[in-house]
């Protein structure tokens, strides 16, 4: 059951409270899992560059180094928030806390079982997206609140790749609802019972993929990152604490860019009876999470005229057309 079913069915009992524990243990238990993907995928993808680069990677703070992690945490908030004498100290303050809970809560919209969902709203999908567009806006105010020229730049060069990235990213939303006929999360994954619409959408896939690739950031996409030009692009003159609260952003969107994928084109948590739904969809993101590590460790930064050129150029048009086919296979 939802939590928009169990709110009704409690004001319709007048149990208020026993609605509001559910959603306080959903929240909870949400926000357990989103940790731990942040921190044990974090260390995973350490080892993983590491193994590529003949390097040993976390080794020392714990059994394989799985306490690195949690050492540099403590590391980066224990130092002193310091905040540049022209920065503004609301927005700085702010924007990345705003940014870090807007993806959480999108996170606890998302259906992680028949049982295990947050919303069953019916335009579930679409409501997620709408959110995920005010993440350019922060990513700006973050920027530009350091008053730093380079965090300035860097923020708008994010948000310029991430606009171009966006728009193809809804025209492939839009053609799997005209597919499924519906924009319910929980509709999109029953509608995939016999065939996943990474089969049926495979152009769908590649788009929604390379823009959600743009969208977290990663690399070849990854313009903030520009060591020679921008240092940290907008999280340039950043303190430690906010820092770390930006590590905690990076693999939160990417558990959520996992889950996304996984649910619109494989399935969601569909799978044999061996194990719970919700395994299955945790397994499927993992996967996803760790295919996105190999391309980072794959590939170069692309330069950001071409990162915008390969948006507008090719995403664009691969986008309309997969909704064009879409529309004439509904014929």
């Amino acid at each position: 059951m939802s939590i928009d079913s169990m709110i009704g069915n409690a004001i319709n009992s007048g149990n208020i409270l026993t609605s509001l524990a559910g959603i306080i243990v959903y929240g909870i238990i949400i926000s357990i899992v989103i940790f731990l993907f942040s921190y044990f995928f974090g260390w995973f993808e350490r080892k993983m560059i590491a193994k590529a680069q003949y390097r040993h990677g976390p080794t020392y703070v714990g059994k394989f180094g799985i306490l690195q992690n949690m050492a540099d945490l403590i590391k980066l908030m224990a130092k002193e928030i310091i905040v540049p004498a022209n920065a503004n100290k609301f927005l700085i303050s702010l924007a990345p806390i705003a940014l870090v809970a807007l993806n959480i809560f999108v996170i606890f919209l998302i259906p992680f079982s028949p049982v295990l969902q947050g919303s069953n709203l019916g335009l579930g999908l679409l409501i997620i997206f709408v959110l995920l567009g005010f993440t350019p806006i922060l990513i700006f105010l973050t920027g530009f609140s350091t008053g730093n020229k380079y965090a300035d730049i860097g923020a708008q060069r994010s948000v310029l790749m991430l606009i171009s990235y966006e728009l193809p990213m809804i025209i492939v939303i839009a053609s799997v609802a005209l597919l499924t006929n519906s924009y319910s999360m929980a509709s999109l994954i029953t509608a995939q019972a016999k065939w996943p619409l990474a089969f049926l959408m495979p152009i769908g896939l590649f788009v929604f993929f390379v823009a959600m690739l743009a969208e977290l950031e990663r690399p070849p996409f990854d313009t903030r990152e520009a060591d020679s030009e921008l240092i940290a692009g907008w999280l340039t003159d950043i303190s430690a604490p906010y820092y770390a609260l930006a590590l905690l952003l990076d693999y939160t969107r990417m558990f959520l860019g996992s889950l996304l994928i996984a649910i619109i084109f494989f399935g969601g948590w569909l799978g044999p009876l061996v194990l719970p739904p919700e395994a299955w969809l945790l397994i499927k993101a993992f996967l996803i999470a760790v295919f996105i590590t190999l391309i980072r460790i794959t590939t170069v930064r692309m330069r950001i005229d071409k990162v915008l050129k390969f948006g507008w150029v090719w995403l664009m048009p691969l986008a309309l057309i997969n909704l064009i086919i879409t529309y004439f296979v509904l014929l």
